[in-house]
């Protein structure tokens, strides 16, 4: 690296780091370094929306990280895929587009997370959107990231899915990004002419062309550098060697939900005795550093489908080279959906305001990252219960930088988490039972007939279970004494070092969790940059109006 001083050093080329990277260079005064671990994003699996399984499971792509025995998922080690990549998890993820209920950036503000209530968030979202629907006071239409519905839902069993819902009483909303989240209707996906649109093709490579953005790819980050309590610059190590970038205005973490946090600690900034055991210099005693990580589980309830008409039809090896060598060639067919094209958000019980339960809907039974699958003809859906109230914490193991840090979730230790996902199942075959599926419906595959009360249920979910992939919330937005973050994204008591990625959420959003990652990259980089914030939304959120009563009526769709 030629020029070992910039003016802002970002740590991460993930979904808010590469925001960061393309608006904090812009116009062309500030200079800009990104350090990234993973490498170039060029590969076809990453690429091809429907091949989303093989980044996933790349030690290439993928950080490999593994949680602590889980007690409430039966003492089970949780993979918990994070992108190491250009592009971080967005170049990984299923590209699922979902922004959240606007009550969660509500409660986000009430958190002590002043001007990022969904009135001020909207606007980023819209502006970081190039929505193929076109746009309205919800949508955008001029941004880089673009939305659609992949192959528009031409198999049948996806429009199955959404009547199946509205025939058990519940709404359809027509855009779930939108005024009404809650209901069944389409799921959007970031995927940009047949191809997956990550940050890295969004913000990062259009911002390469300019001579003051430096990426360093394949520099592993073992501290910050501090003089006192201000960041001045990062130490990293490329190969074998260790070098130092200096930052002159900022250094900025967007290292991720669990990347972020590991290396504030590694830096000597974080719990006071956690720091002392790991023999690390305290710098900083933050306590909130690694506390208050959250995620989302889900389950897959299975169907077998009585005609021909599922993934597994396709899973074979003529098929599938044949579905890669038409996307190869024109970018269309079923390599440019990540098969995720309907949806549904609901509420698990009366007396709730908004939904707290999210089905992505799938014409085939198998495992969302691809590691398992069923042979036979299925459909399923991959539901869990959003809104959890177990928290668990981010350590290190040791002092290395290379070595991982410990992740342990405490899933299910909450007892309205499990409640919720007994929901899940026994809303899901209320669902399944409906006529629109008498045409498809087989057996049921998981959980199975023979898994009924609330005791089996709990065990079944604790056997099976897995990640939604959604870690979050361990370096927290706020102003309590266990937030590490501002409402402006500084660390608490530090200069010069912000925090910009999923682990400032103070609670963890109802649905997934990219697009609301490149909104707090798109937020915090007008406030980096010291810009006029953009005009407040005063669009409404639909809320059910009689949450005491009701669960499944209210508004027509929208």
């Amino acid at each position: 690296m030629a020029n070992q001083e910039f003016d802002y050093v970002i740590i991460g080329a993930g979904s808010a780091g590469c925001v960061l990277a393309d608006h904090l260079s812009a116009d062309g005064k500030n200079t800009v370094c990104v350090l990234e671990y993973g490498g170039k994003d060029n590969s076809i699996f990453i690429q091809m929306p429907t091949a989303l399984s093989i980044p996933m499971n790349s030690p290439k792509y993928d950080w490999g990280f593994y949680t602590e025995p889980e007690p409430g998922l039966n003492g089970r080690k949780i993979h918990q895929a994070r992108g190491k990549v250009l592009g971080g998890s967005s170049s990984i993820n299923g590209m699922v587009y979902v922004r959240g209920h606007g009550s969660d950036f509500d409660e986000w503000e009430q958190n002590g997370a002043s001007g990022w209530g969904y009135r001020n968030c909207l606007p980023y979202f819209r502006r970081a959107e190039g929505c193929l629907y076109g746009g309205d006071e919800y949508r955008g239409v001029d941004g880089p990231l673009s939305t659609c519905n992949g192959n528009e839902m031409k198999n049948p069993l996806y429009r199955a899915f959404i009547e199946a819902g509205h025939k058990a009483g519940y709404l359809k909303t027509g855009d779930s990004n939108g005024y009404q989240q809650e209901g069944f209707g389409r799921m959007d996906m970031t995927v940009r002419d047949g191809v997956r649109c990550s940050t890295a093709n969004a913000y990062l490579k259009p911002a390469l062309l300019r001579n003051n953005l430096h990426v360093q790819t394949h520099a592993l980050t073992t501290r910050i550098l501090l003089e006192g309590k201000r960041a001045v610059g990062v130490e990293y190590r490329l190969g074998e060697n260790v070098h130092q970038v200096k930052a002159t205005k900022e250094v900025i973490l967007s290292a991720g939900a669990i990347g972020s946090p590991h290396i504030m600690m590694l830096s000597g900034i974080g719990p006071g005795a956690h720091l002392k055991d790991m023999d690390i210099t305290v710098h900083h005693d933050l306590p909130g550093v690694g506390e208050n990580l959250q995620d989302h589980l889900e389950v897959w309830v299975q169907q077998a489908c009585t005609q021909p008409i599922t993934l597994a039809s396709v899973m074979n090896p003529v098929s599938k080279l044949f579905i890669g060598a038409r996307w190869f060639f024109s970018k269309t067919g079923l390599g440019a959906t990540n098969h995720f094209e309907s949806c549904a958000f609901i509420r698990s019980k009366p007396g709730i305001a908004y939904p707290d339960i999210q089905y992505h809907f799938l014409p085939a039974a198998m495992s969302y990252d691809g590691s398992s699958q069923e042979t036979k003809q299925g459909f399923q859906v991959h539901v869990g219960h959003n809104k959890p109230k177990s928290r668990g914490r981010i350590t290190l193991r040791s002092k290395d930088p290379a070595e991982k840090p410990r992740l342990f979730f405490n899933y299910l230790s909450h007892e309205d988490d499990r409640e919720g996902f007994r929901a899940c199942v026994r809303l899901s075959r209320e669902i399944y039972a409906q006529s629109p599926f008498d045409p498809y419906r087989g057996e049921e595959i998981a959980p199975g007939k023979h898994i009924q009360s609330d005791d089996e249920i709990d065990n079944w979910v604790a056997d099976t279970a897995e990640t939604a992939l959604h870690p979050s919330c361990a370096c927290k937005m706020g102003n309590d004494p266990m937030a590490v973050v501002d409402a402006e994204t500084k660390v608490h008591g530090m200069e010069c070092l912000r925090i910009v990625d999923s682990s400032i959420m103070p609670t963890i959003t109802n649905g997934n969790l990219n697009a609301p990652t490149i909104m707090i990259g798109e937020k915090a980089a007008d406030i980096i940059l010291g810009k006029q914030p953009l005009a407040p939304s005063n669009a409404p959120v639909y809320i059910t109006p009689d949450v005491e009563n009701t669960q499944r009526t209210g508004d027509p769709e929208r």
